[in-house]
């Protein structure tokens, strides 16, 4: 031990900000010709990025202008609902089970408390536990020791019924009813019924240990909602809640205390942690609205990884994924977090997926440690003003919600479905010119996949007409889907073929960024190096592609481009495109033998799309 204060850098000058624009320009006008360079100001545009609901985000952060910091545990919760112990298991690990099978699923459920998982989570109803079977599912689990949880898509009323008849008079009972009447009416499109609010708050009057009501998020999150509107969601529908409670005679300081927020976290590890914080914040402001005891208003939050970010291709890097998230969850502040396994979107997880899924969170906990932290990001310049500008944001379209007469009404009238609509084609841009990479589908995708063993389909469930859940590497791997099923129907793999013209370090580059735009849709890219253009139609004409791609640099497509595209339509040749722009050819004829480019910001999904209609693949 030693009574010297430790001071982070202090062997080191600290660098002014005009230090640091003189490295940002010497980085960007590097290879800028003289009179072109960029200013500061142009330099930190570039730099500078939106998100997809419209928050900026900035290259540099040196101070906040935000609300005072505060202290964990104390309005307006900023920095946490709770004060912790110093205890490396933070929060409650929550893993979600979903299999339709009994058996199979109390199996998984000890198996989990055994291994590390705190609590239970179960799907009851469609697509999960028969309410009847809950019973079996549930055995061996002691009430006071494991908190159960449950949600239903199909019918909550039964859910909560069936758990609390498991329960009885258990005084030590903890858990939550999963009673979310506007989520439920957001998925299915009918009218969601609040009467049934004041009716579980009565039933649980006796059970302290047991949230009888969930705002969950996911439906809006699963529909593609952004940031900023699923916290709007979040503390719109809490509002909901507790108006509805007030009116049939609760308290709203007992209609605070019976609400659980179930929120998503994804890969973006600063916006979760941001909206998590900035969720306790909202919510705190809602409570001294409605005259809540200070010490009342804090917001329970049960984290889930997000299944919108999961993908069945490569699904290995949804462990990355899933570990991001979870980190972020724990920065947060959640109080509990559910995992998704790896390989969710392919079907009910295996043993080893659900042990990753819960292993993830053990090793942030435990081997490092992030639970013994109050707010880890707390004080940060970048995560203060991040939680500043979410919070505000969010704020705004609550009140834009309550206009509309509240969340239910705002649901009814379709006013959140064309808000989720505008984001979703925003992020649809951002992800078919791979601005949004996914990495394994839309960027260094696989030639093969490797099946995952143990698996099991999950049961087909009917449309829904409410919001539609839909993952954000469908679109690339409904292109995967039609390759696959042409090659199985055919027994022959579509591709397309690189003409890779002078030597590797002219096509290099190019010729690996266009293999990789093709393996996006899993189509065969046989290739020719250098060689005369007769010698490349011949090699064209013996793969037996009738599609084209010039691979080179713009010195090679200067001296052969448009002579081999040329002796390449008249061999027949269908279609000829050029990796890069058309105008490295130097040709004013160009037009009439390369057809199109391929180049870094392109639409990768109607480029693919397109392609695949010209080589005959079925939709």
């Amino acid at each position: 031990m030693t009574d010297t204060r430790t001071v982070l850098a202090g062997d080191f000058e600290t660098p002014t900000r005009e230090q640091w624009d003189t490295e940002v320009l010497k980085v960007l006008n590097r290879r800028r010709p003289p009179g072109t360079e960029l200013t500061i100001d142009k330099a930190m545009a570039r730099l500078r990025t939106t998100t997809v609901d419209g928050l900026t985000i900035e290259p540099l952060y040196t101070t906040t202008e935000g609300p005072a910091l505060g202290v964990p545990g104390a309005a307006p919760y900023t920095r946490g609902s709770r004060v912790g112990t110093g205890a490396a298991l933070a929060w409650d690990v929550r893993q979600l089970h979903e299999d339709a099978s009994a058996t199979t699923t109390n199996a998984a459920v000890l198996e989990d408390l055994r291994a590390g998982g705190t609590s239970v989570w179960l799907r009851v109803g469609d697509g999960g536990i028969a309410p009847a079977d809950l019973p079996e599912a549930l055995a061996g689990v002691i009430s006071g020791v494991a908190p159960v949880a449950v949600s239903s898509t199909s019918d909550q009323a039964a859910a909560a019924d069936a758990l609390l008849a498991w329960w009885g008079d258990a005084a030590d009972a903890a858990g939550n009813l999963g009673i979310d009447p506007v989520g439920l009416a957001a998925l299915t499109g009918e009218a969601p019924d609040l009467g049934q609010l004041a009716e579980y708050v009565t039933k649980t009057a006796h059970l302290p240990g047991v949230k009888p009501l969930v705002v969950d998020v996911r439906v809006y999150d699963d529909a593609g909602a952004g940031d900023v509107d699923q916290l709007a969601y979040a503390v719109a529908t809490g509002i909901e809640y507790v108006r509805a409670l007030v009116r049939a005679g609760v308290s709203a300081a007992d209609a605070f205390a019976a609400i659980e927020f179930r929120v998503t976290v994804n890969a973006d590890q600063f916006l979760g942690i941001a909206r998590l914080r900035a969720l306790r914040r909202l919510w705190s402001r809602v409570g001294e609205v409605l005259d809540v005891p200070v010490e009342a208003r804090g917001a329970t939050q049960h984290a889930v990884t997000s299944w919108r970010m999961v993908t069945r291709d490569d699904p290995w890097v949804n462990l990355l994924r899933g570990t991001i998230a979870t980190f972020a969850a724990g920065v947060g502040g959640a109080e509990a977090i559910t995992t998704l396994p790896f390989d969710t979107a392919q079907g009910l997880p295996n043993a080893f997926s659900r042990r990753m899924a819960r292993n993830t969170q053990l090793v942030a906990a435990e081997e490092s440690n992030l639970g013994r932290v109050e707010d880890p990001a707390g004080g940060s310049w970048y995560v203060e003003t991040l939680t500043d500008d979410v919070a505000k944001a969010a704020w705004s379209r609550v009140q834009e919600l309550e206009a509309a007469g509240g969340m239910a009404a705002a649901l009814a009238a379709g006013t959140v479905a064309a808000q989720i609509a505008a984001t979703v084609a925003e992020r649809r841009k951002r992800l078919s010119t791979r601005k949004q990479p996914i990495t394994g589908v839309s960027m260094f995708p696989p030639e093969k996949e490797a099946a995952i063993e143990g698996l099991r389909g999950r049961p087909v469930e009917a449309p829904v007409a409410g919001l539609s859940p839909a993952r954000d590497s469908e679109v690339f791997e409904c292109l995967r889907d039609r390759v696959t099923a042409h090659t199985e129907a055919s027994g022959s793999q579509p591709g397309v073929f690189l003409a890779c013209l002078g030597a590797r370090r002219d096509f290099g580059p190019r010729e690996q960024f266009t293999s990789n735009v093709l393996l996006v849709a899993g189509l065969a890219h046989p290739s020719s190096e250098g060689g005369t253009a007769e010698e490349i139609v011949e090699q064209v004409r013996s793969a037996g592609v009738k599609q084209v791609i010039l691979c080179s640099s713009g010195k090679v497509y200067a001296a052969q481009a448009v002579t081999v595209a040329e002796a390449l339509k008249k061999s027949g040749v269908d279609h000829v495109w050029i990796a890069g722009k058309k105008s490295e050819t130097g040709s004013e004829d160009v037009d009439s033998v390369i057809e199109g480019e391929v180049f870094d910001g392109m639409d990768v999904v109607a480029f693919l799309g397109d392609t695949l209609d010209r080589l005959g693949v079925a939709k």
